[in-house]
């Protein structure tokens, strides 16, 4: 099975309730999933992993990486990488992000690396997520939202993934907007208007097993194989 990164069309779309669902499953299964979010700001938790994101991905893992490996970088304000890193007086090594995936993906047979924000989230001046699709050279799934903008917002981000070379093998759309679109109506728009297909529809977010059980329902497993 290959690695993926996880992207999104905007913050809070639902990327790390997906990440935990397919990460639960892929465990459950029996594969040796590791997981990585490189970049995580926002209000630390008192115990455990700084990150709240970072402990459900590896609580739904069942991982027992370091917390340098899963997330190099964490930044104690809700901002993107870049504002947050200038704003505290940081600096960010990529070279450390790189390498991290690295020793990571050597012991796990896959891997799913979940992003910040969306792909135009600014991580250095000039180096945004993503420019760091690119560099750990994986494909990327694209979740995305229900309500209303999202086919803008989705379209764009297809649309920036192809003329950067990243192959997107799939869209998960996710029910965000109990007054928004309709998931199966907006998944068929979606495929139509962007030329990529949607491989997951998630009615529900509330916690990862629905997510994991509604994964499994509908094969995921088989589909994830052969993307």
């Amino acid at each position: 099975m290959k690695s993926f990164f996880v992207t999104g069309t905007d913050t809070g779309i639902g990327k790390t309730a997906f990440t935990c669902g397919l990460a639960s499953l892929l465990r459950v299964s029996g594969i040796a999933v590791g997981v990585m979010k490189p970049f995580a700001t926002g209000i630390p938790q008192k115990n455990g992993f700084q990150s709240e994101d970072v402990s459900m991905l590896v609580r739904s893992s069942g991982v027992s990486d370091p917390e340098s490996l899963v997330n190099p970088y964490f930044f104690a304000i809700p901002a993107s990488p870049y504002s947050a890193a200038k704003k505290l007086g940081r600096q960010i090594d990529l070279d450390l992000v790189l390498s991290s995936f690295d020793k990571l993906r050597s012991i796990h047979d896959v891997m799913l690396v979940e992003g910040i924000g969306g792909i135009m989230t600014p991580i250095l001046k000039d180096y945004f997520v993503i420019d760091l699709i690119k560099d750990l050279n994986l494909d990327a799934m694209v979740v995305t939202g229900s309500k209303i903008g999202t086919i803008n917002h989705t379209t764009l981000t297809v649309d920036a993934c192809k003329k950067h070379g990243i192959r997107i093998p799939g869209l998960i759309v996710n029910q965000t907007d109990k007054n928004g679109y309709d998931l199966d109506e907006l998944g068929q728009d979606l495929t139509s208007l962007s030329g990529v297909d949607v491989i997951s529809k998630i009615p529900n977010l509330d916690n990862v097993e629905d997510i994991t059980t509604i994964l499994k329902n509908n094969g995921f497993l088989d589909v994830f194989s052969r993307l």
